[in-house]
């Protein structure tokens, strides 16, 4: 799977003990964050709404950081599982440590046929409309106070993650640090969540993975 990685940032080889596994983590979370947290920004805009009309009218607010630090929480979760991963993979030469792309085309074509047909699901879709749709989400999650805020930061967060776990995935096939694969999937997820037939568009880049996957299989 080398030749995915020619748009990859140059990268040492990472420790994988101890601080590294933190800087790992760190690296990860800041990742997911700048890819996932733009398409969360109609819910996050239409929390803000209502607890800003609420200190308007002098009733019980929470701040919007709240709601936020939920989110973050489980693609925090999720970071920390993807540097267990890439740790483990790198340890049985499944990963190389320099441009963190899988050493294995069979690796690399089970995770995009897994993606692929993943999008094709009815969970995908169901955590997507979740996603898509914020009015619905606040009606059937909302919970008062800031504890109740967190919580459904961190629903959301979980719903995102059904709709976009797998597709995060793939920088293990393609490169950790592939600047033109980060910055493609990006766009996928802000299609899917934000613009008109963004359901159809995950079934579009289901159909395509699930493709690729089998051709990567085939060449072996």
């Amino acid at each position: 799977m080398a030749a995915m990685g020619q748009g990859a940032m140059p990268m040492p080889m990472p420790p994988t003990a101890g601080v590294g596994l933190l800087l790992l983590f760190a690296m990860w979370w800041i990742m997911m964050i700048g890819m996932m947290l733009p398409s969360a920004v109609p819910m996050i805009l239409m929390f803000s709404g209502i607890n800003r009309r609420r200190r308007l009218r002098a009733e019980p607010f929470v701040p919007t950081a709240i709601f936020v630090a939920g989110y973050l929480f489980a693609w925090g979760a999720f970071s920390a599982l993807a540097t267990v991963g890439q740790s483990g993979l790198e340890r049985v030469a499944l990963l190389s440590p320099m441009d963190m792309t899988t050493t294995s085309r069979w690796l690399g074509g089970l995770l995009f046929l897994a993606a692929g047909i993943y999008q094709l699901t009815p969970l995908k879709q169901s955590c997507l409309r979740a996603c898509r749709s914020p009015f619905d989400f606040i009606v059937n999650h909302w919970r008062d106070g800031e504890m109740g805020a967190l919580r459904m930061g961190l629903a959301h967060g979980v719903y995102c993650l059904g709709c976009c776990a797998l597709l995060m995935a793939l920088l293990f096939a393609v490169g950790v640090m592939n600047l033109m694969w980060v910055a493609a999937l990006a766009a996928v997820v802000l299609i899917e969540k934000l613009l008109p037939l963004g359901d159809w568009t995950a079934r579009v880049v289901g159909v395509g993975l699930v493709g690729y996957g089998l051709w990567l299989l085939a060449m072996m």
